[in-house]
Formats: structure tokens, C-alpha cells, sequence
């Protein structure tokens, strides 16, 4: 059972993309006999990370700038198989950050590299390191201006390409893009590229992945977290909820934050919970287009 789920309605098409190349592979031996699928390779579209519109977003290439003005991406990417994981943290002048992450999972004796390491790494393999006014939009660039002018930072966007793909040999991958909180400090990593945090995947289980407040959100596991709830048979959907369910009832209402969660298990089935109105997007193997699905926040009552 082929399926693709993604966070927010604008990874619409990175989903539409993991599905055109998915039921591509179900008609190739070669590629479903190989020890990894080809979903490896496709796990966070790397045109919508490059594609300066989505920088709205908090992803990629005309994402908010740090509060140097310097465009510094994360990004992480884990194979349900065990020991493989790749990511990258504060990495600049790349706006294809997720593919410089699968180079340290598949190249790299390191699971993570981050700032001017991951840099050296991305020129070894190749990558060009641009200018930061070649990551930077218009529209970033007055925001940042705006910000050094009211030195004060805008209502937190929390945006996260989070995209699941399990393929017919039910191999699964998770990946995650962002180019972080708006204005943060020059170095700040949130949770999307830390394992069990952002993201976690494993093949007994499957995966889950995280969007929303990076710095509360690696206080808590949530990733993980939902993947052993699946190991006990809790089908994606209710181990979201319970996992949301639990945050809120730890922290409060008053310092509830911003989160969504979204699942896939082995079956091709999805969850999500969020705290917030959250809309993902999915497809599963049978269906005949990619669907936005809506997620309602919870709602926690002291």
C-alpha cells in the first residue's frame, strides 16, 4: 500500500509529486527489488523548497532571514530501517537543504552537520553555496527590514514541510524542511531536524512528523512519541490526539502552544491533531487524486 501525506495545504504539490513517482516505481522490478526505495529520493520536493514563493511559508529559499538577515535552513530526513537518518541545522546559501541532509544519511560518517560544517560538507558534494541575497525574496527582504526598524519580532510563523511517503515494499521515509523561526538567532535550530522531535520513523510502526513551535516542540518527543503509541496498536489518528491530548494537559491552556502532528502506518492509514486549525494533505494508493484534509485543534479543559 502506497502513501503520501504532507503537513499544511501547500505541500499539496510535493504530495502530487511522491505520487506520480510512486505509482512509477510499482512498475519498476528493478527499483522495488533495490534494499531502499526510491521514496528516499523523494521525500521533500526539492522544486517547492527552491521555489521562492514557498519562503512565505517558513521553508527554503525566501524563507525569513535570522536576525543577521542570513537565510539558515534545517532540514532531516529518516528511513523507517534502522540507523538511517541525515539532517543539517543552520546550513546557509542552499535551498535545497533536505537533498544536502539525504547526502549525510547516504555519504556522511555523521548523522547531522550543522553551520559552517555542513556547509563544507555541501561543497564536497557538489552543492553550490549562494549568496544570501539569492535566498532572500523581496518580500523577505521588507520584512527583515521592517523587523530591524521596530526591533521587534512579528507574530511567530511556525510553517513546516513535513512529508511522509510509505512505498508498495513498505519501505518509509519522513522528511522535513524549514527555514526556521523569523528572526531568530544566528545559529538557532528547532525541533524539525532532530530525531523523535520533528520527525522519527520506523518500519515496525511507521512514521510520524511535527510542525509548529520548534523551540517547546523538542521539549516533548512528539514524533516518537506517536510512533510507539502505533507499535501498541493505536491506529495514527488517535495516537496524534493522544500525544497532543498529553502535551496540553502538562503545560495548560495558558501556555499551550502551537503544534501539528501527522501519521501514516503500514496499513496506508493517516492521522493528524494539531492545536491549532492545521490542513495537510494526502494521498493513498486507489485514490485518484490527492485530498486537503483538515485537522480541528483540541481543545483542553482545565
Amino acid at each position: 500500500m502506497a502513501a503520501v501525506v504532507g503537513t499544511w495545504a501547500f505541500s499539496m504539490a510535493a504530495v502530487e509529486k511522491a505520487r506520480r513517482l510512486l505509482e512509477i516505481q510499482t512498475t519498476s522490478q528493478q527499483s522495488t527489488s533495490q534494499g531502499h526505495s526510491q521514496t528516499e529520493r523523494i521525500q521533500d520536493d526539492p522544486e517547492l523548497e527552491n521555489d521562492k514563493e514557498t519562503g512565505c511559508f517558513v521553508v527554503g529559499r525566501g524563507g525569513f532571514p535570522n536576525k543577521a538577515g542570513v537565510v539558515q535552513c534545517d532540514a532531516a530526513i529518516m528511513e523507517g530501517l534502522p540507523g538511517r537518518f541525515g539532517a543539517v541545522a543552520a546550513l546557509p546559501g542552499v535551498g535545497t537543504p533536505l537533498t544536502v541532509a539525504q547526502m549525510v544519511m547516504d555519504k556522511s560518517e555523521h548523522n547531522m552537520l550543522v553551520g559552517e560544517g555542513a556547509v563544507a560538507f555541501a561543497k564536497e558534494q557538489g552543492f553550490r553555496i549562494e549568496d544570501n541575497s539569492d535566498m532572500m525574496t523581496e518580500a523577505s527582504l521588507a520584512a527583515y527590514e521592517e523587523f530591524l526598524q521596530s526591533l521587534k519580532s512579528p507574530p511567530k510563523n511556525h510553517d513546516t514541510l513535513g512529508l511522509i511517503v510509505l512505498d508498495e515494499m513498505e519501505n518509509i521515509t519522513v522528511g522535513v524542511s524549514t527555514s526556521g523561526a523569523p528572526f531568530k538567532d544566528p545559529g538557532r535550530v528547532g525541533d524539525s531536524p532532530l530525531p523523535g522531535c520533528g520527525l522519527y520513523a520506523d518500519n515496525r510502526a511507521r512514521a510520524a512528523a511535527a510542525t509548529g513551535d520548534g523551540d517547546k516542540i523538542m521539549c516533548f518527543c512528539p514524533s516518537f512519541h506517536v510512533v510507539q503509541l502505533m507499535k501498541q496498536g493505536l491506529s495514527p489518528g488517535d495516537a496524534c490526539q493522544s500525544v497532543i491530548q498529553d502535551i496540553c494537559h502538562r503545560v495548560g491552556n495558558k501556555d499551550i502552544f502551537e503544534i501539528g502532528l501527522i501519521a501514516l502506518n503500514m496499513k496506508g492509514e493517516v492521522g493528524a491533531a494539531s492545536t491549532v486549525p492545521f490542513p495537510y494533505t494526502f494521498w493513498a494508493q486507489g485514490m485518484e487524486t490527492v485530498e486537503q484534509r483538515q485537522s480541528c485543534p483540541y481543545v483542553h479543559l482545565d
